[in-house]
């Protein structure tokens, strides 16, 4: 864990040594400034989700390295971190904050940590499955279960104000994009959440239309324009009515205008 933690160090390092709150601001990371600052620290690993967000505005928006490749090479790193912290639990036992059949509390926040193991089973395809023969005789065998279910979507482009279109101060409009959603999953009860905070303004929660596989979804943001001249870049991710974000892979997608005089 501590080694996962120092290689997030050398790569804010190298990335410029940005703050946690410019990562979750203005380098857009779909995740908090604490739980950023929490990755780094090694107390605790963190979730993929949040150690991608990390390594995704640094690596990748920052520094400009492939996404595919930086990916899996993070996921690596961070699947050892985890095999190694699994391995110190069972030779020495949970750790006090942990209650059979509950969730883990992690120092004072008291944060809860829900371990998923079923889904690794499912994502599989596979499932073993005992019967019973004929003459009465069980046979185990591996049959092939249902298909999983594949979330996925594609951005299809700007619908309105493309990047660096120059809006007026003190005025409002509305953004559109239009995503497809391109997996086997019907979107209901999505929304896009935005990660960061700007000097123009925008919702916290957009509602998505409900969205079968492979049709197209327009999605509009109304936004206000500050006062005087601005840049603005504001990220959105897609999440549930909880904020669980979809996608953590993917890059958020995002309004930048340019606040001024014609």
């Amino acid at each position: 864990m501590g080694e996962f933690a120092d290689r997030l160090w050398q790569l804010k390092r190298a990335a410029g040594d940005p703050s946690y709150e410019e990562m979750a601001g203005k380098l857009g990371a779909a995740a908090s400034k604490s739980s950023l600052a929490a990755a780094a620290h090694g107390r605790v690993l963190p979730s993929w989700e949040i150690a991608w967000e990390f390594v995704r505005v640094l690596a990748v928006d920052r520094l400009g390295r492939d996404a595919l490749e930086t990916e899996k090479e993070w996921r690596e790193y961070w699947t050892r971190a985890r095999s190694g912290r699994a391995a110190e639990q069972t030779e020495t036992g949970p750790v006090p904050s942990e209650r059979a059949g509950g969730p883990a509390t992690v120092g004072r926040g008291r944060r809860t940590v829900a371990v998923a193991a079923a889904a690794a089973v499912v994502a599989g395809g596979l499932v073993a499955v005992v019967t019973s023969g004929l003459g009465g005789q069980g046979d185990e065998r591996a049959e092939a279960g249902p298909v999983a279910e594949h979330d996925d979507s594609v951005f299809e482009g700007d619908i309105t104000y493309p990047d660096g279109t120059v809006v007026p101060p003190r005025s409002s409009f509305t953004k559109t994009w239009r995503l497809r959603n391109t997996g086997t999953v019907v979107w209901a009860n999505r929304f896009l959440a935005r990660v960061n905070e700007q000097l123009c303004t925008a919702p916290d929660l957009v509602p998505i239309p409900q969205t079968k596989p492979g049709e197209t979804v327009d999605i509009s943001v109304p936004v206000e324009t500050p006062d005087g001249p601005a840049s603005c870049k504001i990220y959105f991710k897609m999440a549930d009515e909880q904020g669980r974000t979809f996608f953590p892979a993917k890059r958020p997608i995002f309004l930048d205008v340019r606040v001024g005089e014609r």
